[in-house]
């Protein structure tokens, strides 16, 4: 049975926030687009985000980021990975896919182990996603020790 979203999202969006952070005026991510809130690069409207655009409210990042994920990632996750069967492990790919992009979810051995439910395998391909610019980075080693936790068997996580 699949989880509801309503589930997931409780899960996800605290693992999102506390890995992405909350900026509450635009700025430029690492890949060089106009972002805002937690990763937001386009408004509720669908507008993208420009680095002259005013600041946004706390309240207003936080509905941008349950919107896209509600929309985008829970969706996608869902479809390519139908061996994710509890909110936990949902939430764990919600988390890597919003940080990663949904393309790097489908086209990863991770999402090959976790759809044969081969879980112990998913979280070893989970931890191995923790290069940025050719290097280790501590953060995304947390994040996906914080995801790999949320995939056991059981699905309780961290």
């Amino acid at each position: 049975m699949r989880p509801a979203a309503d589930d997931v999202l409780r899960l996800a969006l605290p693992l999102i926030l506390r890995f992405e952070g909350l900026r509450l005026r635009p700025y430029l991510c690492p890949a060089g687009v106009a972002t805002i809130g937690a990763g937001a690069t386009r408004y509720l409207d669908g507008h993208r985000v420009a680095l002259t655009d005013p600041p946004i409210t706390r309240e207003a990042a936080l509905v941008l980021l349950r919107d896209s994920a509600a929309r985008e990632y829970v969706p996608a996750v869902l479809r390519l990975c139908p061996g994710a069967d509890t909110a936990p492990r949902v939430a764990a790919l919600v988390s890597f896919a919003f940080n990663l992009g949904v393309y790097a979810l489908q086209a990863s051995a991770l999402r090959r182990r976790i759809n044969a439910g081969d879980w112990p395998g998913a979280q070893a391909e989970m931890r191995r996603w923790v290069r940025g610019g050719g290097r280790v980075l501590p953060g995304l080693v947390l994040r996906r020790a914080a995801e790999a936790a949320l995939l056991a068997p059981g699905g309780a996580g961290a």
